[in-house]
């Protein structure tokens, strides 16, 4: 895929600590930006958008994990009798036909 850059402004004094600091750790501002940029795109772009760019640049695409939400046990849901009949009268209806 064709790489772009970005530019953005920043208080230089910032930005020579934060190279130093980074740089003592083996890192660099650079490589932190794009790992930054990286999780925007995953969490702004709909992954069916990111799928076919990959698809399109080539890039072999891993299957879409499914979140599985757990089954309800019938211990945790509330019994229902579908058949009893309330005491209570239905409201009247202010509707008239």
């Amino acid at each position: 895929m064709k790489k772009d850059s970005i530019t953005i402004p920043y208080d230089e004094e910032k930005l020579a600590a934060l190279r130093l600091y980074l740089g003592q750790k083996g890192q660099s501002v650079e490589q932190e930006m794009v790992s930054a940029v990286d999780a925007l795109y995953a969490k702004a772009v709909p992954g069916n958008v990111r799928e076919f760019l990959d698809l399109r640049s080539g890039m072999e695409v891993k299957p879409a994990e499914r979140r599985k939400r757990p089954r309800p046990t019938p211990e945790s849901e509330p019994a229902v009798d579908v058949h009893a009949t309330s005491s209570d009268p239905l409201p009247e209806s202010r509707d008239s036909f």
